[in-house]
């Protein structure tokens, strides 16, 4: 499973609260005897904020649960004063989480794999194998590369879940465009109807 959390368009204090977020979700997965990795981010302007981050979400045991996850999808509210403005009135900042269940299915013709050697840090696993896996939709000409785990298959299924994952959020974007009523949903976070809210500076859940 994939799992993005998003700052949307909202300030600063939105792209801190996703680095909250993601503390908080590492922590949930650990409880959870479940494996959290990072495998896209974006960062915001200030030092360890982020507009939006991808993570894979798998059980370190095959037979464990992972309902607990459907309880971060939506919009999470966190109630506290602007850390960057002083006395600045508004206290509630909205992110979202977004879950994205792929099939194994999903690895078929469409998609070109191509071995390769995994690059920065990571000692000599990462120089001297070729674990890597660039994966490529031949159709839309969208392409990752995945280096997270030591064995290729397993950077193959995980390539082939963000493909899958970005041809969703491409095939949602041109959805919302074509009706124009609507922004994508990358930036469309329901304010209000929170599923989860967190409070203060140390994120404490609700």
């Amino acid at each position: 499973m994939l799992v993005q959390i998003s700052a949307g368009q909202g300030p600063a204090e939105c792209c801190l609260a996703v680095a909250k977020a993601w503390q908080a979700l590492h922590l949930e997965a650990e409880r959870h005897h479940c494996r959290l990795d990072v495998i896209e981010m974006v960062v915001a302007e200030r030092p360890s904020t982020y507009k939006s981050l991808l993570f894979s979400l798998e059980a370190r045991d095959a037979e464990q649960d992972m309902s607990w996850i459907q309880s971060w999808q939506g919009s999470l509210q966190w109630i506290c004063e602007s850390p960057y403005r002083v006395r600045y009135p508004r206290k509630n900042w909205f992110i979202g989480v977004r879950l994205f269940q792929v099939e194994e299915t999903a690895a078929d013709k469409h998609i070109r794999y191509e071995a390769c050697r995994a690059s920065g840090p990571g000692g000599q696993h990462v120089n001297k194998t070729d674990s890597a896996i660039r994966a490529t939709h031949v159709a839309s000409g969208i392409s990752v590369k995945v280096q997270t785990e030591r064995s290729q298959y397993a950077n193959k299924k995980l390539a082939t879940m963000l493909i899958a994952q970005k041809l969703a959020t491409l095939n949602e974007q041109q959805a919302l465009q074509q009706r124009s009523e609507r922004r994508i949903a990358h930036h469309d976070l329901t304010r209000g109807a929170a599923q989860i809210v967190f409070k203060g500076w140390d994120f404490k859940r609700c």
